[in-house]
């Protein structure tokens, strides 16, 4: 049963705050989806005088003016630096009876969220998971023997032992369907529109990235095999040109050998995160598993129109021809033909950008989050009921 964001009941302006315990399993130092939307959802609830506790397998010792219990974990083999949540139910169990939550909040549930679900619901906590991770696409990428299988069965252990999974696009709700997970609804990502702003854009930054005026194709995000940058090959070496990575991960060594004429920019946050979109004349994304594409989402708001694949969380942003323009998932050939079009014409790059900013003007955080907290009291009101 998917429930839609208009029909959870809204909530007085005076209701209650809420006690809420988010188990994530990715949190700081780490920079990723995950964590960007847990550090969102966390200021929010702190504006709106929410008590929170947040369980993570790394962090800072508070957040937001919130404490993090670090849980037990291991190095992801994956990803060196990541670490694993490998915590105990009965750690899990003290956590909660000593915190007494009215909501369990579980950010991308792997296995350090599957215990946070299972213990929740034996305490008869109600509990709102959220999808953010196609753990399945994730591993057929790494042609692990069994692996899909097994991120399969525990995806839909995780979410189905959750009162409401929340899932953040169209795609990702047929997925969860596809699994066998039952009691989901929709809850999309809110975009900061003041940080990422057409005016952001760095006419100094351009002129050095792009000394004889090559078109500036960019990607924005983590330098792994899932993400197929991989499609980036051939752009990179048209000299027409000039192709801009940022961000960090276990294939950086790898993509520095195969795209010896892009530039790679490291990490970026805040200001100058958001200007390095605002510099791009083209966005491009790779990766064909995502369940939303935050990054999308942010490339629209700078202004600059998108070249995504057609498969996942992108197909709810990117209108097709207005935006930006989709190419058939895996296809190097579709992309750069998609690429080229944008780079012949000038003028359709400048209204598919106004169009893009347009599209998600809208979009705040405070709206976003405010239907999350919804959402929980939605779930607690049902779990009273019973």
């Amino acid at each position: 049963m998917s429930i839609s964001l208009d029909r959870v009941p809204l909530v007085a302006a005076n209701a209650e705050p809420l006690r809420v315990l988010i188990v994530t399993e990715s949190f700081l130092p780490q920079v990723n989806g995950v964590t960007n939307s847990v550090r969102r959802v966390l200021e929010h609830l702190a504006v709106d005088g929410h008590t929170v506790e947040v369980v993570a397998p790394t962090g800072p010792a508070e957040y937001a003016g919130f404490p993090v219990t670090r849980t037990r974990g291991a190095t992801f083999w994956v990803y060196k630096d990541f670490r694993v949540g490998l915590e105990t139910r009965r750690k899990l169990r003290a956590v909660m009876r000593r915190f007494n939550p009215d909501v369990v909040h579980v950010a991308s549930p792997a296995l350090l969220g599957r215990q946070a679900v299972l213990v929740a619901k034996e305490l008869g906590i109600p509990s709102v998971a959220i999808y953010q991770t196609d753990l399945v696409g994730f591993w057929d990428k790494y042609k692990a023997v069994g692996g899909p299988q097994a991120a399969a069965m525990l995806t839909r252990q995780a979410h189905s032992a959750a009162d409401r999974t929340l899932a953040p696009s169209s795609s990702a709700l047929t997925q969860l369907e596809g699994l066998g997970v039952q009691r989901t609804g929709l809850w999309p990502r809110g975009v900061d529109v003041e940080l990422f702003h057409p005016s952001r854009v760095d006419h100094d930054l351009r002129a050095e990235l792009a000394p004889n005026g090559e078109t500036i194709v960019g990607y924005v995000g983590r330098l792994a095999q899932e993400k197929e940058l991989h499609l980036l090959a051939a752009l990179s070496r048209n000299p027409v040109y000039k192709v801009v990575l940022v961000g960090g991960g276990p294939q950086e060594r790898e993509l520095r050998q195969l795209l010896p004429n892009a530039t790679f920019m490291g990490v970026l946050q805040g200001e100058e995160l958001g200007t390095a979109y605002a510099s791009l004349d083209i966005f491009v994304h790779t990766g064909s598993h995502e369940t939303f594409c935050q990054a999308v989402q942010e490339a629209l708001a700078s202004g600059v129109p998108v070249v995504a694949p057609r498969s996942g969380g992108p197909l709810d942003l990117v209108a097709d021809g207005v935006t930006g323009f989709f190419y058939e998932p895996g296809s190097r050939d579709d992309l750069g033909s998609h690429v080229a079009l944008l780079h012949n014409d000038p003028q359709l790059r400048l209204r598919m950008g106004r169009e893009a900013r347009k599209s998600v003007a809208h979009k705040s955080w405070g709206s976003v989050n405010a239907a999350l907290v919804d959402h929980y009291r939605d779930v607690i009101r049902a779990r009273q009921q019973r």
